[in-house]
């Protein structure tokens, strides 16, 4: 178990979204993203950034938004 945080990010670098904050076990997991933002509103078709950060590592990678 490890303490995971799993963000979304617009092109500017502004977080839109934090999709999980709290402990995880190890393994493989599935989030999805119902294109809002933490105040529950649309966003804008676009270029965004998720990022995950799990104890001492950090990835991030971009997403594409087509509505």
């Amino acid at each position: 178990t490890s303490d995971v945080r799993l963000e979304i990010y617009n092109i500017l670098g502004e977080k839109v979204r934090t999709l999980w904050d709290g402990g995880q076990t190890s393994g493989l997991h599935q989030v999805s993203w119902d294109s809002k933002d933490d105040r529950g509103r649309d966003v804008a078709s676009g270029i965004y950034i998720h990022q995950i950060v799990a104890g001492r590592e950090i990835k991030a990678g971009k997403m594409l938004l087509l509505r």
